[in-house]
């Protein structure tokens, strides 16, 4: 009896180190199941690593005059994140909004605020700027200051000479930009002359107007703070000169802000357009405000 007994014991005993050395010998097939990682390696697309470089392509449509500072905004944000394209076009601020309610781009530039009944359909306000609108001249006029009063009486085709504002004896060649366009818009409404004004020209671009001032002797025009060059005269405005620290100020009243619209809030958006606008947001995103001579916002 005993030496049943004995024997029993020893032969559990053999089974178990057999089961044991098995166990043994699996035990790196059972450790790396489901991963494809070399023995010693972190495996990739770990939940840690997952999303840590981004990588799509962002769409922009909209104002004209916002096209330094978007052009600027999207290679500053892809040379932080090499897998992005950002492609930004420049169609006019109510197209871009348009294109942003029917979902064709991600993000709508205006030069403007955005209109009840585009917020109605969908387009949410965010401004990322805030740009002045400078009123300029041919370099050779004489006239340096206006009045609002005065600003309105010429674009409403009140006033039709330089010499009634004490200038040259010259005809006043009104130059405006397009219907559609964010900064006529804006120009217009804080002058209240909507619909009111009698242009010589109507042009489809700030570079337009730019140029166009800069030859026509008698010309007068508006644009976009950031784009000034030596190419013309910038008028003073009840005595105020167009910068961005009088601006800020309160001082000088032909402003308006810089608008990226999207489609919902932007905590509805795609991962990717977050991202973008935390960048916009960011103190590098600021940088590129203030260097494309606009006004930052918090």
């Amino acid at each position: 009896m005993k030496k049943n007994i004995v024997r029993a014991l020893a032969l559990a005993g053999v089974m178990t180190m057999a089961l044991g050395s098995l166990t043994a010998c699996g035990g790196n097939d059972a450790g790396t199941k489901g991963s494809d990682a070399p023995s010693g390696e972190t495996p990739k697309n770990t939940d840690a690593d997952a999303g840590a470089e981004l990588s799509g392509t962002i769409t922009l449509s909209g104002s004209t005059s916002m096209e330094k500072l978007a052009t600027a905004m999207a290679e500053a944000f892809m040379a932080e994140h090499t897998g992005v394209t950002v492609t930004p076009e420049f169609t006019g601020s109510s197209a871009g909004i348009e294109a942003v309610t029917a979902g064709t781009v991600n993000i709508g530039n205006s030069s403007r605020s955005l209109t009840d009944s585009e917020k109605a359909a969908g387009a949410v306000e965010n401004i990322v700027a805030i740009d002045g609108i400078a009123v300029i001249a041919d370099k050779e006029n004489t006239v340096e200051d206006l009045t609002k009063e005065q600003l309105t009486k010429i674009y409403k085709g009140e006033v039709k000479n330089w010499s009634e504002l004490g200038g040259p004896n010259e005809a006043v060649v009104v130059i405006g930009r397009e219907n559609g366009s964010g900064t006529r818009g804006a120009f217009e409404e804080l002058l209240e002359v909507e619909d009111a004004c009698k242009y010589a020209n109507e042009l489809d671009s700030t570079g337009a107007v730019l140029a166009k001032v800069a030859s026509t002797p008698g010309a007068i025009g508006y644009v976009s703070l950031d784009v000034l060059d030596d190419s013309v005269k910038a008028m003073k405005l009840e005595g105020v000169e167009a910068t961005a620290d009088n601006i800020k100020a309160g001082k000088y009243f032909l402003s308006r802000p810089f608008v990226m619209a999207t489609k919902g809030e932007i905590s509805e958006q795609s991962e990717l357009v977050q991202a973008f606008f935390d960048f916009v947001k960011s103190d590098a995103g600021k940088k590129v405000v203030a260097g494309a001579g606009l006004i930052t916002v918090d």
